[in-house]
């Protein structure tokens, strides 16, 4: 099964004092074991960086750390989609049509990675703001830290 984990939930996962840690770790670790496929959008390494080293919980993880976090945590377990200049404008056309404006376009960067990369589930911690989106993926768009119907 192919997983493309977005920014938030990485953050929960190697943050021990993120809220949500214990409910996207396993998620983490089967893809550090291989029993998914982890995918992530080349975007969100950058995004990820800045939140690591930013958010204080309880201190900003030094850029060194963060550094170690990705390449040992992500880089080496998980496909990294990249995306083109064509798929920046399509999500931009696609967003301008909606009227959806301002920071959703980061959100909107990583599911075209994962529509990209085929991705059968799209984890993510803001799983309203994914749905919005695209609502045709709906179903493909999990919260790990939210019961499921």
């Amino acid at each position: 099964m192919k997983i493309l984990f977005d920014t938030s939930t990485l953050l929960a996962a190697l943050l021990q004092s993120h809220p949500a840690h214990g409910f996207v770790l396993p998620w983490l670790k089967q893809a550090q074991t291989r029993a998914i496929e982890g995918i992530v959008g080349a975007h969100t390494l950058a995004e990820l960086f800045n939140k690591l080293t930013i958010v204080p919980m309880p201190r900003p993880v030094l850029a060194n750390e963060a550094e170690a976090m990705l390449k040992d945590g992500i880089e080496r377990h998980f496909q990294i989609v990249h995306l083109e200049a064509a798929d920046y404008f399509a999500v931009i056309e696609d967003l301008v049509a909606r009227s959806l404006t301002g920071g959703i376009i980061y959100d909107a960067l990583i599911l075209r990675a994962g529509v990209k990369a085929n991705a059968d589930r799209i984890l993510t911690l803001n799983a309203k703001h994914f749905r919005r989106i695209d609502p045709a993926l709906a179903d493909r768009i999990f919260d790990p830290s939210t019961p499921t119907p």
